[in-house]
């Protein structure tokens, strides 16, 4: 659940700013089932609101992940991820890591100060604060979900190129790498969608079988909505699909049967 979450977070979307044409907007939400097969493993969700830091509007991004059913039984996961985004500049202002998987918790707030570029990281299970170095351009995990969907290259990129951004994520700065694939018309519960198909460049071992493990399906339009991810796990593999959304900031493209 934590990479699937992480997935999210550090897969599609862009906080770019509050263009005309930009890919999301205040009251998009997203729902995701996670599953085995047909078996349902969890819920992932991803909410915009609008907030106030430094006395201005921003997005307030969050995403929660959660196991059911038999899942939950074996394995209990209730995470939540939070990022304040700025809305001319998608820089984010904080951050929120609040994570339960199994027993294993976090429970973090991260300040950026964008003049100096360095983030407070609070870290309230430890009672600990550490001041970390990033760069200018960095953003926490899940805006860099919706940085990404407003990237100025997403629609330029050719078969076998890619988009590196970096990412603030367990106290360093990691470059996230994501390969263009290429496109195709995936069967979904909404219909027939046009998609861009991405990989993103994991680290291989434990979890997932190698580098590219992970495919992701975006919807070929100006929403860039994430539709489907599949990962290869070195135990089988997990789905996560759009269950349901509402507040798309613009038309969702479905082929007429």
């Amino acid at each position: 659940m934590k990479r699937i979450l992480l997935l999210f977070t550090l897969l599609f979307s862009l906080v770019t700013s509050a263009q005309k044409d930009s890919a999301f907007s205040i009251g998009e939400w997203f729902k995701f089932r996670i599953h085995y097969g047909v078996v349902t493993a969890g819920y992932a969700t991803l909410e915009v609101k609008e907030a106030v830091r430094n006395n201005k509007k921003v997005y307030h991004a969050i995403g929660q992940g959660y196991t059911t059913g038999m899942t939950k039984m074996f394995f209990n996961v209730d995470d939540n991820y939070q990022s304040f985004i700025d809305k001319a500049s998608s820089k984010p202002y904080q951050f929120v890591r609040k994570i339960d998987e199994g027993g294993y918790t976090k429970n973090q707030e991260g300040f950026f100060n964008q003049d100096k570029n360095t983030v407070l990281v609070k870290d309230y299970k430890n009672n600990t604060e550490k001041n970390f170095n990033v760069t200018e351009s960095v953003q926490d995990i899940v805006s860099s979900f919706y940085y990404l969907r407003n990237h100025p290259n997403i629609n330029k990129l050719k078969v076998g190129e890619s988009i590196i951004i970096d990412m603030f994520f367990d106290d360093e700065v990691v470059k996230f790498k994501l390969k263009f694939i290429g496109r195709e018309t995936l069967k979904t519960k909404f219909g027939k969608v046009p998609t861009m198909i991405f990989r993103p460049l994991v680290q291989s071992g434990r979890v997932f079988k190698e580098e590219e493990s992970l495919t992701v399906w975006i919807s070929d339009d100006d929403n860039k909505i994430p539709l489907r991810i599949k990962a290869s796990l070195a135990v089988g593999s997990l789905k996560a699909d759009l269950e349901t959304f509402k507040g798309l900031k613009n038309p969702f493209m479905v082929i007429p049967n």
